[in-house]
C-alpha cells in the first residue's frame, strides 16, 4: 500500500507506520469508522473495501439505516461511540454490538437489566473524564475503580477504558494516562485516538481508533 488511493487506504497505512514505530501489530489496533451523521451511500463504499466496525453516535440515527445495511453486510461491528441515555439501554443492547460510553452507576443498572432481558452481553468500554471537564461526559477517575467494581458485579463485560481528551490541548498526557489506568485496573482494551491524534494514540497504546473525518470528510451539518 505504497500508493493509498482512497481515505480508507491512508488511514489503514497510517495505522500500519504507527504500529510499526510502536512495535506493535496492525490487526491489534481496531479502525472504527466514524458514520455517525452519514447517509447509507457515504458507508457502502468503505463497506466494499472491506471496512467492518462503523461507530455511530445516537441510538435513534443507527436504528434508521444499520439493519438494512446490515442484511447485506452481516460481519459487521457497530459500535455506540456516544452518551448514552439509560432510557435507551433496551435499544441500545438490542442494536450495538460494543459500547463505549460506560460511565456512571445509573447506566451501569440499566444496562445490565437490558442485557439479562434481551440474554446478551455488549462488551462495555468505561468512559473516563480525563481532562475532568465539567461539560464533558464520562466517570471522574477517583470514581473509576468503584464503577469497575458495580460493572463486573452486574456481570456487564468490560473491554477497557475509553476517553475523549480535551481540545485543543496535547492529548498525548491524556492518552498515556488512559493507558496507565488501564493497566492498573487488569484492562487490555483502549478506546482513544480520533481523526486529527490516532497516530499519537496508537503509539501509546490504543486498541480502538475512532476516527471519522479523515475517512467521510467533513460531516452535514
Amino acid at each position: 500500500m505504497e500508493n493509498p488511493e482512497t481515505p480508507l487506504e491512508q488511514v489503514r497505512a497510517n495505522i500500519a507506520k504507527a504500529c510499526k514505530v510502536a512495535r506493535r501489530k496492525p490487526d491489534d489496533v481496531t479502525l472504527v469508522a466514524v458514520s455517525k451523521t452519514h447517509p447509507a451511500d457515504a458507508i457502502e463504499p468503505l463497506l466494499r473495501q472491506g471496512q467492518r466496525a462503523f461507530g455511530e453516535n445516537r441510538v435513534q440515527e443507527a436504528q434508521g439505516k444499520w439493519p438494512a445495511l446490515r442484511e447485506t453486510n452481516p460481519a459487521v461491528q457497530l459500535h455506540l461511540i456516544g452518551q448514552l441515555q439509560s432510557n435507551k439501554a433496551d435499544e441500545a443492547v438490542a442494536l450495538f454490538d460494543v459500547i463505549h460510553s460506560l460511565d456512571r452507576p445509573s447506566l451501569v443498572k440499566a444496562l445490565a437489566r437490558a442485557m439479562d432481558k434481551a440474554d446478551k452481553r455488549v462488551p462495555c468500554f468505561v468512559q473516563v473524564n480525563i481532562g475532568s471537564e465539567e461539560q464533558k461526559g464520562g466517570c471522574p477517575i477517583g470514581e473509576l475503580p468503584q464503577l469497575l467494581k458495580q460493572a463486573g458485579e452486574a456481570d456487564i463485560p468490560v473491554a477497557g477504558l475509553m476517553c475523549i481528551p480535551p481540545l485543543e490541548i496535547e492529548p498525548a498526557p491524556f492518552f498515556a494516562l488512559l493507558d496507565n489506568l488501564a493497566r492498573d485496573h487488569g484492562l487490555d482494551g483502549r478506546s482513544m485516538g480520533m481523526s486529527g491524534d490516532y497516530e499519537t494514540a496508537i503509539m501509546l497504546g490504543a486498541t480502538h481508533v475512532r476516527v471519522g473525518t479523515a475517512l467521510f470528510g467533513t460531516r452535514p451539518t
